[in-house]
């Protein structure tokens, strides 16, 4: 059941004239290939997938798929606050290829645990496929708590969670109750390897996307005990994690990608491009990393 060890990229997805940008998607996704990735995420929130249609979150995704053509592991984001549309689209992402499933907590309408528990066993009681459960509260107003976690954790299609609650206390407690068929995964890029410490297996990354490699090496550095690297590697990044999340993701990643001509600089309202100050910030950061010449 593990998808993987190592790095996924939450994939941005780049937009040209307000359509899906394919070969921007491609180039990209080659480019993380090439760059030791372990696998890849389409239509996360870094995918901006909340303004995706579900007919586009599909396409794009079987894009990936098939270009991808089982190199590693396409993880489909198919979350929403809706648990029928949930379900609808994660039959629909399994029967196009995708390989795993990442499912936000429901948003918004704020259930009770009860009713999140439910809500995750019954998709997984209907798909074929693994589930990573995503826990960000900062942007959902929900959490998944330990105790969650240890029941849903002994579903045998529920493989993992994403954890980006930013509480190294819960997910310490967390992995208390787990077994060792299910995996914590970081959510947040500056807290991968204290993670890693605790028993997780690496990080959904959003850095990846212009460091691809580098954060690769970092993460397979502590799987294979250089664990001295990966902490040094993990202070040394902590900067450039900053300016990429200065402001909302994907804002200022998607910014950094287009000044290293990777896509255009579109987004999809309510999200908008950076203000000059995240822009200067970027620069100054992306030199002092050697992503771009100074």
């Amino acid at each position: 059941m593990t998808l993987f060890k190592g790095t996924a990229t939450a994939l941005i997805t780049p937009f040209r004239n307000e359509k899906i940008d394919y070969p921007a998607m491609g180039k990209l996704v080659e480019w993380q290939l090439k760059n030791g990735v372990d696998a890849l995420v389409v239509c996360g929130t870094t995918g901006e997938a909340s303004t995706l249609s579900g007919k586009e979150r599909v396409q794009l995704t079987h894009f990936v798929v098939d270009l991808v053509n089982g190199r590693v592991p396409v993880i489909a984001g198919t979350g929403s606050n809706n648990t029928r549309f949930t379900l609808d689209l994660s039959k629909e992402m399994e029967s196009i290829g995708a390989d795993g499933l990442l499912i936000v907590t429901p948003y918004y309408n704020k259930c009770t645990e009860t009713g999140m528990i439910a809500h995750y066993e019954k998709i997984a009681d209907n798909v074929g496929i693994p589930i990573i459960m995503y826990s960000v509260k900062s942007r959902t107003g929900v959490n998944i708590s330990p105790s969650a976690v240890k029941v849903l954790s002994n579903h045998p299609m529920i493989a993992g969670i994403k954890e980006a609650s930013g509480d190294i206390s819960q997910i310490c407690e967390m992995a208390r109750y787990i077994s060792d068929g299910f995996n914590i995964y970081s959510g947040n890029d500056d807290m991968a390897v204290p993670i890693m410490a605790l028993g997780g297996l690496g990080c959904i990354s959003t850095v990846s996307n212009i460091i691809p490699k580098r954060y690769s090496d970092m993460l397979h550095a502590w799987l294979s005990g250089d664990i001295e690297k990966a902490a040094e590697e993990q202070i040394q990044l902590k900067a450039l994690i900053d300016a990429i999340f200065a402001e909302v993701n994907p804002i200022p990643l998607k910014a950094a990608l287009n000044i290293m001509g990777m896509c255009e600089l579109e987004y999809r309202l309510p999200l908008c491009p950076p203000s000059n100050k995240t822009r200067y910030l970027l620069y100054d950061q992306m030199r002092n990393y050697e992503l771009i010449s100074k």
